[in-house]
């Protein structure tokens, strides 16, 4: 059984090497460390089908290293210790240096993880990682403190098919006819691949079955391709940069915008109930009081797709997000719930002023529980002038700061109005 079209045709020096030009243009970061000859430990994050693997093989190779490969969804400590006695008989017998490449290193554990650093430390090996997770928040900071960080681009149009230009020419070669692809089906395949190199080879190699008299066509290539070909993951990075993206064109008031990555994140298999919470979210957050019915609206949204389900209830969402998006925006009441959460956390438990407490109990009235509460609707327009509702500790905070937008405005207005009731008042609890 021969190997995958992608093993067949991987690069066998850098200059067969397609993409990652930012990294190993002339002068970038990897092209000068090869030319100085001085390897250092790093780390590899990028999409699937970028190239790490194969950028790490081509690195020792090209400065004369033993390369050994682990995997961390495969392997565990038993051949992590394997791979060190490796290195360290290689460099006891012939004196030099080993690479040892871990691909999805995220999933190594913290402990397995800590494993590596005494071995990086003394020389034993130069450490080479590959993600698909932000290393900020998968990789121990011991690690990342040991290794630099490089990012891999998913492979754009051009560099695709520089790939699949090779990967037809031997294609062709091993079929022993010409195979070509139908323009209609060239650019399908382009899409498909959404910037992996390796799903672009696979989908090739499959698709290369259906082909008529040497030609692909456009239906052959939907034959293997099918459905769920964006690159989305669920839990992974791709999913928090898009929900980051989301929130922030609603933020900005983009219906457009807003609308492309909610399709994106629903075609991309994202669950339609975590978006209609952080559209919930969105509209207590970025919009608050400044248009309280966007809150309605989003949560009417919520429960008309749990009636009505995908793809029907996914119209409900759309119609959220406009509004949303159109929306007058006030972060006000998040920023001063934020701010009075501080205080709570800073100033502890304070107890509650003696005219604020409730007298149910003849003893509770006796210990003078509720006295000198001023009842507001007994008051001059409904309003205690004067009144102050904080803990006696505490100086009063004015957390909430309206914005002059939407019925905010209005608001705002309002307690300007009522903070000179309170000037003017001769009831002032506590002396300005």
């Amino acid at each position: 059984m021969s190997a995958p079209l992608a093993a067949r045709l991987r690069p066998k020096s850098l200059d067969e090497f397609v993409g990652q030009t930012h990294l190993l243009g002339s002068g970038r970061a990897l092209s000068r460390m090869l030319v100085s000859g001085r390897l250092h430990s790093m780390i590899f994050w990028g999409p699937p089908g970028t190239g790490k693997t194969t950028l790490a093989r081509l690195i020792a190779d090209c400065v004369g290293l033993q390369f050994i490969q682990l995997s961390a969804v495969f392997d565990g400590v038993k051949a992590v210790r394997k791979a060190v006695e490796a290195a360290q008989t290689h460099r006891a017998t012939t004196g030099e240096g080993t690479v040892l490449f871990v691909d999805e290193v995220h999933r190594f554990n913290k402990a397995q993880q800590d494993a590596f650093l005494p071995f990086v430390e003394d020389g034993t090996f130069i450490f080479i990682g590959a993600t698909t997770e932000n290393p900020s928040f998968e990789l121990n900071n011991a690690l990342l403190s040991r290794a630099r960080v490089y990012v891999l681009k998913p492979l754009d149009e051009a560099a695709l098919m520089k790939i699949l230009t090779r990967a037809l020419a031997l294609l062709s070669e091993e079929m022993e006819q010409p195979l070509r692809l139908s323009d209609t089906a060239q650019r399908l395949l382009l899409q498909a691949a959404d910037g992996d190199a390796r799903r672009l080879l696979n989908y090739l190699e499959q698709a290369s079955d259906f082909a008529t008299q040497g030609v692909l066509t456009e239906q052959a290539v939907r034959e293997v391709i099918q459905a769920g070909w964006r690159r989305f993951d669920k839990g992974g990075e791709a999913f928090y940069d898009q929900i980051s993206a989301l929130h922030k064109a609603v933020r900005g008031s983009s219906p457009d915008a807003s609308l492309y990555w909610l399709a994106r994140m629903l075609d991309g298999g994202a669950d339609p109930h975590y978006l209609a919470r952080r559209l919930i979210r969105i509209a207590s957050e970025d919009i608050g009081n400044a248009d309280p019915r966007a809150l309605s609206i989003a949560i009417d949204a919520a429960q008309a797709y749990e009636r009505l389900g995908s793809p029907e209830g996914e119209l409900a969402l759309a119609q959220a997000v406009v509004y949303l998006a159109t929306a007058p925006k006030s972060n006000a009441v998040y920023m001063a719930f934020k701010a009075a959460m501080q205080d709570v956390k800073q100033h502890g438990s304070h107890p509650v002023p003696m005219h604020l407490r409730n007298a149910p109990t003849k003893l509770m009235k006796e210990l003078g529980y509720h006295e000198g509460y001023r009842y507001a609707h007994d008051e001059p327009e409904g309003y205690a002038a004067g009144e102050d509702y904080f803990p006696e500790q505490m100086a009063p905070k004015q957390y909430y700061q309206p914005v002059p937008r939407g019925l905010e405005m209005k608001i705002g207005e309002k307690l300007a109005y009522l903070r000179q009731l309170d000037a003017a008042s001769a009831k002032k609890r506590r002396p300005t």
